[in-house]
């Protein structure tokens, strides 16, 4: 493995709580009694030119249509980790769609063949925004969904993904961006509606001071309505559990922070809750 390779890969492009939050916590009580049923669901979707395999996951016992959350996957591809953060968020209240950002449901066992998958996302742009907004429509056309309340969030490479949308002025009300890139291929924009949160571990070698530096002053230049977290002491991938073990399997600098893991998911809520 090149580390060249993974440096590459990672700076360019790696680089809710009850049923009714939307509703605010006066209706909270209302809900305690209801049971949860938490469905998953395999979702196919498709661009013109790539079969996507995504996964949409729900309360079944919730009643109405609720506000839908994109997940998009780390430079992994669409792996268990991702379908877990879907479940969670439903916890929550929300329908959420895991996103396969790669086709056909690919995942990378090593981080070379991670950096070839990045490559493909990264050389056509064009591709990958229509690989997003067919997942988008594929979570808007859910029967629970309220189309018109629709957040992206992305973990690594996920991350620098949502973010680039964002970028790109999606109707989107939230994006949130974990252990993520911010040298993008999308630069920030007037044209950005969502209200952002990007959390970072504050000692992540891949992520260099210089791009958080140049991406606060793009945001700040266009008014953007974003907050940037660090976390001391927290390296690339501090929410993911498996950090640990894949640090040590291919010599990266992964680790597995539950502070910084469970302060972000926090932070995450209450985006939610504001915008929803």
């Amino acid at each position: 493995m090149k580390n060249s390779l993974n440096l590459f890969a990672f700076t360019f492009l790696l680089s809710i709580a009850a049923c009714n939050n939307a509703q605010k916590s006066n209706d909270a009580e209302d809900v305690k009694d209801i049971e949860k049923s938490i469905r998953g669901e395999e979702l196919s979707y498709s661009t013109d030119s790539t079969n996507m395999n995504g996964y949409i996951s729900y309360d079944a016992n919730q009643e109405g249509k609720r506000p839908g959350v994109l997940v998009v996957h780390e430079w992994w591809g669409h792996n268990e980790y991702v379908r877990q953060r879907a479940d969670m968020l439903a916890d929550l209240g929300y329908v959420a769609l895991a996103v396969d950002m790669y086709g056909d449901g690919k995942q990378a066992n090593h981080p070379d063949d991670a950096g070839k998958f990045v490559q493909e996302v990264v050389s056509n742009i064009d591709e990958a925004k229509a690989r997003f907004e067919s997942a988008m429509t594929a979570l808007k056309s859910n029967e629970n969904v309220d189309p018109e309340r629709i957040a992206a969030i992305g973990y690594c490479f996920g991350g620098s993904v949502v973010l680039s949308m964002a970028n790109a002025g999606y109707d989107l009300d939230a994006v949130a961006a974990f252990h993520a890139g911010v040298a993008l291929p999308i630069p920030p924009s007037e044209d950005i509606m969502a209200k952002i949160l990007v959390a970072n571990g504050a000692d992540d070698p891949f992520i260099p001071k210089e791009s958080i530096v140049a991406y606060k002053a793009q945001m700040d230049k266009v008014g953007a309505n974003y907050e940037y977290v660090t976390y001391e002491g927290a390296v690339h991938g501090f929410t993911s559990p498996m950090a640990d073990s894949l640090g040590v399997k291919f010599e990266l600098p992964l680790a597995y922070n539950e502070k910084a893991d469970t302060d972000s998911w926090n932070k995450l809520k209450e985006l939610l809750s504001s915008v929803f």
